[in-house]
C-alpha cells in the first residue's frame, strides 16, 4: 500500500518498530520493480539504478522510512520526526504507515504503569488518532487477532487482540483473512469491520490476489474467488417449506399456481 500511494505522487512516511529499515525498503523496491526479493538481491547495480531512475520519472512522491526499537516510541517521537522532516528536508507526509500499533508505546502511560492492556492499547490508538487529526494526515497501522480469530474464516471486531478499545477508536477497520485453500490460489479475503466514512455493507467483503515474493496485490476474477462464490439459487423460501412442497405436488409448480 505504501508503494501504491508513492506511485500516486504522494509523500509517504513509513515508521517501523518491528522490521529493519533495510527490509522494509527491500520489500517496497521489489513491489515497485515488479521482481521477487530474491531477484532483487542478484540484480546488478547498474540495472538497479536504471530501474530506480525510471520509477522516479513516474512519480513526484517521496518515501522516508524510519525505524524505532520495539515498544520504545510513541506519538511524541512521531510528532518530533514530522517536524524535523518538514524543517530539514521540506518533507510533509500525505499518509503515514506505522508497523505496528500494538508495539508502540503510550505517551500517557509509562511502560511500567499499572494499567491493563485494554487501557494501554486504547491509549495508543487514541494518541495516534489525535496525531492524525493534528497533522491532517491519515495514519494506517495494523493489529493482530486473538487465537480464536487466527483460525477463523469470518473475523469480526470481537477478534481484535489485547484491547477492544482499538476498534472503538479506529475510523476504518478491515480484516485480512487467509485460509489454506486461499493460500494455494494466492488469494486474501478483505472484510470491512468498521467504516465511519461510508456504509460498511457496501463492498463488505471481497477477494484480492497476492504475490508474496514481490509484495504485490492485484485484482482477481470474482468467479475464481474461494469465499465469494455465489450460493446456489434454491428458489423462493416458501417453495422449500413443507406447505410449499405440498402445494407443488398437488398443483404443480407453485410459481404457476393462482389463488
Amino acid at each position: 500500500m505504501a508503494a501504491s500511494t508513492l506511485m500516486q505522487g504522494k509523500n509517504v512516511l513509513y515508521i517501523t518498530l518491528e522490521m529493519a529499515e533495510e527490509r522494509i525498503a527491500e520489500r517496497i523496491d521489489a513491489n515497485l520493480m515488479n521482481i521477487t526479493i530474491r531477484d532483487l538481491h542478484e540484480l546488478p547495480k547498474k540495472m538497479f539504478t536504471d530501474r530506480l531512475s525510471k520509477i522516479q520519472t513516474k512519480t513526484n512522491g517521496k518515501l522516508i522510512i524510519k525505524e524505532y526499537p520495539t515498544a520504545s516510541a510513541h506519538t511524541g517521537h512521531f510528532r518530533s520526526l514530522i517536524k524535523e522532516l518538514a524543517l530539514k528536508k521540506s518533507f510533509r507526509p500525505d499518509v503515514i504507515f506505522i508497523d505496528y500499533l500494538n508495539i508502540c508505546s503510550s505517551s500517557r502511560f509509562k511502560g511500567n504503569a499499572n494499567v491493563g492492556s485494554y487501557f494501554y492499547i486504547k491509549a495508543i490508538a487514541e494518541e495516534l488518532r489525535g496525531l492524525a487529526v493534528e497533522n491532517n494526515v491519515p495514519i494506517m497501522s495494523a493489529t493482530q487477532t486473538t487465537r480464536g480469530g487466527y483460525a477463523n474464516s469470518d473475523v469480526g471486531l470481537e477478534d481484535t487482540s489485547e484491547s477492544f478499545g482499538l476498534p472503538a477508536t479506529a475510523d476504518l477497520m478491515f480484516a485480512l483473512i487467509s485460509t489454506e485453500e486461499m493460500d494455494e490460489l494466492n488469494q486474501i479475503s478483505v472484510k470491512q469491520l468498521k467504516n465511519r466514512y461510508n456504509d460498511p455493507s457496501v463492498n463488505q467483503r471481497f477477494t484480492i490476489g497476492v504475490e508474496r515474493s514481490k509484495m504485490r496485490l492485484h485484482d482477481v476474477d470474482e468467479s475464481l474467488c474461494v469465499l465469494n462464490k455465489p450460493e446456489e439459487d434454491t428458489g423462493p423460501v416458501f417453495d422449500n417449506s413443507a406447505s410449499g412442497q405440498r402445494i407443488k405436488s398437488e398443483k404443480g409448480n407453485f410459481s404457476n399456481f393462482k389463488m
